[in-house]
This record gives C-alpha cells, structure tokens and sequence, in this order.
C-alpha cells in the first residue's frame, strides 16, 4: 500500500473548523468511486490544507495524480500543491484494537514483550 500527502499552500487565514468541513464536504463525493483509493482524510493547517490518502497501489495513486489533476488542483486553489509518496506496511489502529500489516491484522504483541 502506499500513502500520499498532499499540501497546499495558502495565503490568507486558517479556514476555521466549520468552513474546512463544508469545503471538505462539498468535495469529499468525488473521492468515493476513486479506484484504488482506500481512505482520504482532510487536512486544515496554519499554512496549508490538503490530505492524507491512503491506496493500494503507487500505480493506483499515480493514476489519480495526473496532470489534470495537477491543473484542477491549481485552478481551484490557485497553488500548486506539494505531493510525497511513502511506502505503507503497518498500522496500529487503536480504534479498531488492532494492529494491520498489508491490512490484515496481526497478533504482534509478543514481539513488542
């Protein structure tokens, strides 16, 4: 799996939390058919917003991250945004009380002793 962070930079003030919800919430049905794209949560920064998104495949996130979207991106935002790809093996998700690798829980505790 791979994760991708988007940032984009801003200019003026910190959205506060209502405006970044339904600024979020105005585009956040574009990203339920996106193939590949398992999770995007939202980011609201000092200096940037943007997203974390997590996908099964670089070949999957490198499709959604193309030049269109690039230009889309710009024209919407008028920044152009800074994009990382990291590899993404594990994940502990105490809400879940769990602990995935490739997303399928493990038992690990006894390596952790």
């Amino acid at each position: 799996m791979v994760i991708t962070i988007v940032q984009i930079p801003r200019t003026g003030a910190k959205p506060d939390k209502t405006t970044s919800i339904a600024g979020a919430s105005k585009s956040a049905p574009i990203y339920r058919d996106v193939e590949g794209l398992i999770r995007k949560d939202f980011l609201n920064g000092e200096h940037s917003g943007g997203g974390v998104y997590l996908w099964e495949s670089r070949a999957a996130a490198e499709a959604w991250f193309n030049d269109d979207w690039w230009g889309w991106i710009e024209a919407r935002f008028g920044a152009r945004p800074t994009l990382i790809y990291f590899d993404h093996y594990l994940t502990v998700d105490n809400a879940k009380g769990e602990v995935r690798v490739d997303n399928v829980a493990v038992d690990i505790a006894a390596a952790a002793e």
